[in-house]
């Protein structure tokens, strides 16, 4: 910090110099004692200085609106947004979000040290503060194949850069069990770097939780019921409450509160698709559904911007007070969270909904980030579930607008020696395809859930190698979605009588767009529309539910590029019972 830069915010402090910015007329929220303060604030240089009565060189008249702190997101994918950090930033700020805390392993899995260096360079100098915890498990397991290994010594050169914080969440379990070399190393690495640590605590026991919490990590956000969230903080971790695209834990998780272990819990996303973000919202959305369940607006508040920031070591951030940053939002209502300004460093970002700030060129991503997607080419024969002496199957089942899943034991229909997708029974087929080294390796399953009465779905999103996943009622169309995928280097497509109904081109490690949020929101709702045209009529969204199937750390059967998983036995097993 420069001396001249303090001596003149004192001097502004000390009212001897007028702020370069005083908000008056407002009802300043104060996240400290879950109060009201009526008084001016006074901003110099981007920071708070003062509470009081000030003058200013500038004067926002809050017209009796709350001056409130803007908001926290304290685990996200960027990723999931389908946009580049830059785009996102657009999309969260009106949402009154000015600072994230983001996991990039999604492009780390695919793309290594050269996905986190795109993510970091994509996210400077914007009117959204961009901080990250490094992959810790890339590849997230040994179940599956994925496109990069990140060690240690891959990581340790990130922790130079100012806006890394720590490790981000461990997802092998068994390897910090068993203390294995792989992951102890990044745990020593971030302690030594003081970083922080988080956790991944899916469907484990309290034993694994004390385990956790020797290792120094102290945050979770994998909880599924309020007895899962109190053992948590028992343990003294920080429990990250979240609701997303998917995993909408909110309502469950939001019964743990109560005053004295309220200061230990905040809020998070994780992964929210774009066009969730612009109709419902981020950490406001979570704010607002807290409140509808019960939580006062202040306690929510408080979650949603203090305690993310002291869970997080952002001593600057989470209030209105002064030597803090001047991030704030005015709301016309608390009740409802109503936004009607966003201001970063005292800068007016968004207003009334729409982001007002400045745009900064986007960084470009090499050819290496555009081109991921590297499959041959496939026939009926390479993808058919061959059934020998018998009809029954282990079978996933989705729970729709959750991780899990159910292990189910059907019979299906066997024509030919081979599995045949019933639409009856919606029993869909399920397919993953390594993409990364063209390997060759495919993963062949069933599905039960979906209720899709024709064609077919297939992703490069898919959790958390990103392999290629499809689901569909016919060989036909499966296999047009993913010679589609491979055609476009990654994204979204629906298809139907061999047709391409709709999709969104992702070539960024098959993971982002690189266009603008507006047209990608375009595209996103052409893809919801035309899922009509496969008979699907649920209440969850087909294609963030597929892109979890492939993930071999959450309960209870999963599918990788390598077979069939049961992840409470951690082995593959044959989809035809024995």
């Amino acid at each position: 910090m420069e001396k001249e830069l303090v001596r003149k915010r004192i001097a502004v402090s000390c009212k001897q110099i007028p702020a370069d910015l005083v908000i008056k007329n407002g009802k300043i929220i104060d996240v400290f004692n879950l109060d009201i303060i009526e008084a001016d604030v006074a901003i110099s240089d981007g920071m708070f200085v003062g509470i009081g009565e000030f003058e200013g060189k500038q004067v926002i008249d809050a017209k009796n609106r709350y001056v409130c702190p803007a908001f926290i997101d304290g685990h996200v994918h960027i990723e999931s947004s389908m946009v580049s950090p830059s785009e996102f930033a657009k999309v969260v700020l009106p949402h009154g979000v000015t600072t994230v805390i983001t996991d990039p392993h999604e492009i780390g899995n695919v793309s290594g040290s050269e996905g986190l260096s795109f993510m970091i360079e994509d996210s400077k100098n914007l009117p959204l503060d961009v901080f990250l915890m490094l992959p810790s498990s890339v590849p997230a397991t040994s179940f599956e194949n994925n496109g990069a290994d990140l060690k240690a010594k891959d990581l340790e050169p990130f922790y130079s850069h100012p806006r890394v914080l720590g490790l981000a969440e461990v997802m092998d379990f068994p390897s910090l069990k068993n203390a294995e070399d792989s992951i102890l190393d990044k745990i020593v690495m971030t302690a030594k770097h003081h970083g922080l640590m988080d956790g991944h605590l899916a469907g484990v026991d309290t034993n694994a939780i004390d385990i956790y919490r020797t290792a120094g990590i102290k945050t979770d956000h994998e909880c599924n019921t309020a007895q899962d969230a109190l053992e948590r903080l028992r343990r003294g971790m920080y429990v990250l409450i979240r609701e997303g695209s998917v995993a909408k834990d909110l309502k469950t998780l939001i019964k743990v509160l109560t005053p004295t272990n309220a200061r230990r819990c905040l809020f998070c996303t994780d992964d929210k698709h774009l066009d969730d973000l612009i109709e419902e919202g981020s950490i406001d959305h979570n704010i607002r559904l807290a409140i509808e369940e019960g939580i006062s607006p202040l306690q929510a508040i408080q979650m949603a911007t203090l305690n993310a920031a002291e869970c997080y070591r952002l001593p600057d951030k989470g209030a209105i007070a002064p030597g803090y940053d001047a991030d704030f939002l005015l709301l016309d209502q608390l009740e409802t969270i109503q936004i009607t300004e966003v201001y970063k460093s005292g800068n007016l970002v968004a207003q009334n909904g729409r982001f007002v700030g400045k745009s900064d060129a986007k960084h470009v991503p090499n050819t290496q980030l555009m081109s991921t997607v590297h499959v041959s080419e496939l026939h009926e024969k390479d993808i058919q579930i061959p059934f020998r002496n018998g009809n029954k199957a282990n079978i996933i089942e989705i729970i729709p607008n959750q991780l899990i899943t159910n292990k189910l034991v059907e019979q299906v229909t066997v024509e030919n020696g081979d599995f045949q997708p019933s639409i009856e029974n919606d029993q869909l087929k399920l397919v993953v395809i390594e993409r990364h080294k063209n390997t060759g390796n495919i993963g062949l399953g069933v599905v039960k859930g979906f209720g899709f009465t024709d064609g077919a779905i297939a992703t490069t999103i898919a959790h958390d190698s990103h392999n290629i996943v499809a689901t569909g009622t016919n060989d036909g169309d499966i296999l047009v979605a993913i010679q589609v995928l491979k055609d476009m280097n990654g994204g979204l497509v629906i298809v139907k009588n061999k047709q391409i109904m709709a999709s969104l081109s992702l070539p960024i490690a098959g993971l982002m767009s690189d266009k603008d949020s507006q047209t990608v929101n375009v595209e996103l709702d052409q893809l919801k529309l035309s899922l009509s045209q496969l008979g699907f009529v649920g209440e969850f969204n087909p294609f963030l539910t597929l892109s979890f199937l492939t993930l071999p750390v959450i309960p209870s059967l999963k599918l990788t590029d390598l077979g069939l998983f049961d992840v409470e036995t951690s082995t593959h097993i044959p989809v035809q019972m024995n």
